[in-house]
């Protein structure tokens, strides 16, 4: 049991390993054909509480905390699942809704998202722009009681089946960080607002990962989240840590998972006449892996725990995504070379754990900027 756990934490663990188990798994290859997963798989996720679990219970939320949220994720990492966008729906876009919105619109979506009536995406990225969020060139320009959005954003987590986004929008140009908002989006019926092509993806195959686009998308001023023009950048600013500790956290389940199987393969498998297991340089190596990720998971825990606690501050989250992330990709790496050629064939797990790391160590912020982060507050 994780130092950061309980009774109910770990009750809550026995039921997302049976959702995976159960409404994950058996569909994964069909799901990385269509690229993406079936809509209804939201609506489940939501009628046993799965969704919005450290949102507050008045809003339709579990009532629990970053802990409950951390406990899912693990699960879905020891699932090998990387196609569901549960991080992004509820721990990520959930908490733009709790934090800085209006009271109308707390009621108005996040008991929609509890239950997955409503799948969310925030839609930062833009062709060209990266991890500068300061460069969005998306414009939310206000006509009387509604604004004209014009522009384009890639690489959208839930991009395909979100019935809301949270837009990352210039409401003044002239203002640079200023300038920005985040608009709410909801997409039925909207005209000038278009889906893209699903993404085709070196890994993640399953994850609905989508261009959007608006042209003279006309939106309500009350969409404006928390109501108030030019909040947008300090809003991201506050809630990346959260986002790059999911992050960390996911990385560090996957190589503990990648550990596991690959322990497990080595003592099976036989070469020269024995398992190999027995020889040294594979002993040698995954004790090397072991040791890391002991390492790791401490670290995360205690991340947890401080985040949980309100003390996370944005250079240890950046630690966190940035290390973890990069020990991901290493250590599945030095995993799947045990493999040997049978780690390159897609239907060895290990391989779809190699291919779904990469990007790790680009989305939420490319790694280099992780550094950069971290060194502005030595």
């Amino acid at each position: 049991m994780r130092p950061w756990s309980n009774e109910e934490l770990e009750m809550l663990r026995d039921t997302a390993r049976r959702f995976y188990a159960e409404q994950v798994t058996p569909h994964e290859k069909r799901w990385d054909a269509q690229q993406h997963v079936d809509r209804a798989l939201w609506n489940r996720a939501g009628e046993i509480g799965l969704l919005c679990a450290s949102i507050p219970d008045e809003y339709g939320g579990a009532g629990g905390d970053f802990r409950h949220e951390a406990v899912l994720y693990e699960e879905q990492a020891y699932a090998n699942n990387a196609s569901f966008g549960i991080q992004v729906h509820s721990g990520i876009c959930a908490h733009y809704f709790a934090n800085y919105g209006t009271a109308e619109q707390k009621q108005r979506y996040l008991p929609k998202m509890a239950t997955g009536e409503l799948v969310c995406a925030i839609a930062m990225t833009e062709p060209g722009t990266g991890s500068d969020l300061q460069a969005v060139k998306t414009r939310a320009e206000r006509r009387g009681d509604h604004y004209l959005i014009n522009g384009a954003k890639t690489f959208i987590t839930n991009g395909h089946h979100a019935d809301l986004i949270l837009l990352v929008a210039k409401t003044d140009v002239a203002q640079g960080a200023k300038g920005i908002s985040l608009i709410i989006i909801e997409t039925k019926d909207l005209s000038g607002f278009t889906r893209g092509r699903l993404l085709e993806k070196i890994g993640q195959h399953g994850q609905d990962t989508a261009e959007l686009f608006f042209d003279n998308v006309q939106v309500p001023v009350n969409n404006l989240l928390g109501g108030h023009e030019g909040q947008g950048f300090v809003q991201l600013m506050r809630q990346l840590p959260q986002e790059r500790l999911i992050i960390g956290v996911s990385a560090v389940a996957f190589i503990e998972k990648a550990v596991e199987l690959t322990t497990q393969y080595v003592k099976e498998r036989h070469a020269f006449g024995k398992p190999l297991f027995d020889l040294q340089n594979t002993r040698f190596t995954l004790a090397e892996c072991k040791t890391e990720a002991h390492i790791a998971r401490v670290f995360i825990d205690d991340c947890i725990a401080r985040h949980v606690r309100g003390e996370l501050d944005n250079s240890t989250a950046s630690m966190a995504k940035w290390w973890c992330t990069q020990k991901q990709c290493e250590i599945i790496d030095r995993c799947l070379q045990l493999f040997g050629g049978y780690g390159y064939m897609a239907e060895y797990p290990i391989a779809k754990m190699y291919a779904d790391a990469r990007v790790q160590k680009i989305y939420g912020g490319a790694n280099e900027l992780m550094k950069e982060l971290i060194a502005r507050g030595m």
